[in-house]
């Protein structure tokens, strides 16, 4: 019985897949069209479906918002009710319907021609009231649907994600949108923290554990000490970051009259550091390749001097590690 469920899976599967397939084949100019009548937009995108394209409409919407594009999701029922209100002149307007017949719509589309909003509707029938009203037409190729009845949205919502997909990222492109953008999008979960820079997690100011060349160790061993990180870093006479006392240093010097020594005589010189503008993620890579928890910031463009610490729990408190 596995075996048919598989065949199943993989039927579906190869069904949008030829879906997706056509759907590519049979773009044109309309979509250049479509994503100049977004780029042209003073305001914000609107996007609305009803039923199963109403879901896909509210992921496009999320998608758009979270590249770049202000973007949010209408429904059409409650457009109805009042939410006409959230569209204005100088927004444009996505709507998805497959049969482009869908009633709830009929108000929405209305009221986009009455206040003269740019309309782009996307709709498997050239002819549908939806594509005959919009201002720009992207026609969904005639395929079929993966649950072999014709009934249910499968290869019809896949072409349309596929299709706003398609819209989102050309219009990251022509803004040339870039992973700093992103995370200004994505400031919370797993992808922001990937996309966080070393800048925005390290320690500064006060909160720097250093010290001079010259400065006892019995000093030294206060401010490691006081600064909880477990070193310290050493600045030379000319404000460069010279070196760095660790835990290790401080046993491989235990016998040699640690406390009468200076910082300078204890220190690992040319200490592994990162410049701020480095990826979190990669501060941490590095920190386990090198088997230490924390790494000085020293701008690589810069004078040499510290500019901050990176901890190694500071990279696992946002979920990196």
């Amino acid at each position: 019985m596995t075996g048919s469920y598989l065949d199943t899976a993989r039927r579906v599967i190869r069904i949008e897949a030829q879906a997706l397939a056509l759907l590519e084949a049979g773009l044109d100019d309309s979509f250049d069209r479509a994503v100049e009548t977004i780029l042209n937009a003073r305001g914000r995108i609107i996007v609305s479906g009803m039923g199963k394209s109403g879901h896909i409409a509210r992921k496009i919407a999320a998608t758009l918002a979270s590249t770049g594009t202000p973007a949010h999701f209408v429904h059409p029922a409650e457009a109805s009710h009042g939410d006409l209100g959230m569209m204005a002149q100088g927004d444009a307007v996505l709507v998805l319907s497959n049969s482009g017949e869908t009633p709830e719509l009929a108000d929405l589309i209305a009221y986009t021609r009455r206040f003269a909003i740019p309309l782009i509707g996307v709709a498997a029938r050239a002819g549908s009231t939806l594509l005959r009203q919009s201002d720009v037409a992207l026609v969904l190729p005639q395929a079929d649907e993966a649950c072999g009845t014709g009934i249910v949205p499968t290869s019809s919502t896949t072409m349309t994600l596929a299709l706003g997909d398609a819209l989102a990222v050309a219009l990251m492109e022509h803004r040339r949108f870039t992973p700093e953008h992103f995370r200004q999008f994505h400031p919370g979960g797993k992808l922001g923290a990937r996309l966080s820079k070393v800048r925005d997690l390290m320690h500064t100011g006060d909160g720097l554990p250093m010290v001079a060349t010259d400065t006892p160790m019995s000093e030294a061993l206060i401010e490691i000490s006081r600064k909880g990180f477990g070193v310290v870093g050493v600045r030379g006479e000319d404000g460069r970051l010279a070196g760095i006392v660790t835990d290790g240093d401080l046993r491989r010097h235990m016998g040699d009259g640690l406390l009468a020594a200076r910082a300078a005589q204890v220190m690992t010189p040319g200490p592994t550091t990162i410049g701020p503008d480095a990826l979190a993620e990669t501060a941490v890579a590095l920190m386990n390749r090198r088997k230490i928890t924390c790494l000085f910031v020293v701008d690589p463009a810069g004078t040499g001097q510290a500019e901050g610490l990176l901890h190694i729990h500071d990279c696992l408190r946002i979920g990196l590690g």
